[in-house]
């Protein structure tokens, strides 16, 4: 019996869900939500980004990123600098490299674990797949 496309979806999402719960308890004794960690990962990957760029890497708003880099700043993990013309970049400082470092360890060990029932070429097979759905022009 084949699953429908609904029940494909559901299951992507449950596993994201499941993701999501896990990460959060993982990075929390670090002091950071999963977003946070997120936007630290992110900045080590693309220092220098905008405000924007980063909100559409983390999958939020222009608005909701500002307040959310606001409070990293706040705490000391990014730092706001200034780029060209009236453009403001942010960058990761050397307290949130160490958060992210140290997150990115758990990261791992959650999605090891979640993915420990798949040998090597199922979960090559596995990110082919999503890889290719996710070429499918946007909703």
């Amino acid at each position: 019996m084949s699953r429908s496309v609904e029940e494909v979806a559901l299951s992507v999402k449950r596993l994201q869900h499941r993701h999501h719960r896990a990460l959060t308890a993982a990075l929390a004794d670090l002091g950071v939500s999963l977003v946070q960690w997120d936007v630290l990962r992110h900045l080590h990957a693309h220092p220098d980004a905008s405000l924007h760029d980063l909100a559409l890497l983390t999958f939020q708003t222009d608005q909701s990123f500002g307040t959310l880099a606001g409070r990293m700043v706040d705490r000391g993990l990014i730092e706001r600098v200034p780029g060209p013309g009236r453009a403001v970049r942010h960058r990761i400082t050397e307290a949130g490299e160490a958060v992210r470092a140290q997150g990115a360890e758990r990261v791992a060990s959650v999605a090891g674990r979640s993915f420990a029932g798949l040998d090597a070429r199922e979960l090559d097979q596995l990110g082919a797949l999503l890889d290719r759905a996710l070429e499918s022009p946007a909703l």
